[in-house]
């Protein structure tokens, strides 16, 4: 299945940090109409959905292996300890991405704040550093030896 239709912890963040539906981000991601936050934001989302899909994966694992009716036979405490290992990194990369997809979505300018251009608003500096010597510039150039 497509990351586009996993679901994800975050989309409802998402939808209303960008305005839109999740399919429909991805879908002006793909015409070329996302901004840079837009993009970042989509690319952690996409990353988030694949390790909550693997959290999902291990912890049904568990609950199988664990049933109430299930053989005591199967039971494997070593598979299990694979699983444990298995969850936990798949939920460390979890935790990685929503707080990366968290920080964000909360240092990004709201949706109604227009970027100020820069062109014409930056100062000149009048300012300039004072030149060298002449004689202390010349001891600054190396000079090959044969």
């Amino acid at each position: 299945m497509s990351v586009i239709k996993r679901s994800s912890s975050r989309d409802a963040a998402l939808q209303e940090a960008f305005g839109a539906e999740v399919a429909e981000l991805y879908a002006q991601a793909a015409r070329g109409e996302a901004n840079a936050a837009l993009q970042r934001a989509l690319e952690l989302r996409s990353f988030l959905a694949v390790a909550e899909e693997q959290v999902a994966r291990v912890r049904d694992r568990v609950h199988a292996a664990t049933a109430a009716d299930g053989d005591m036979d199967d039971l494997s405490a070593e598979d299990l300890r694979w699983d444990a290992d298995w969850l936990q990194a798949a939920l460390a990369g979890r935790d990685g991405y929503t707080a990366a997809l968290d920080e964000l979505l909360r240092t990004m300018p709201p949706p109604n704040q227009v970027a100020v251009s820069r062109a014409g608003v930056s100062p000149k500096i009048a300012a300039t550093a004072p030149s060298a010597p002449a004689a202390s510039r010349a001891r600054a150039v190396r000079t090959r030896r044969p």
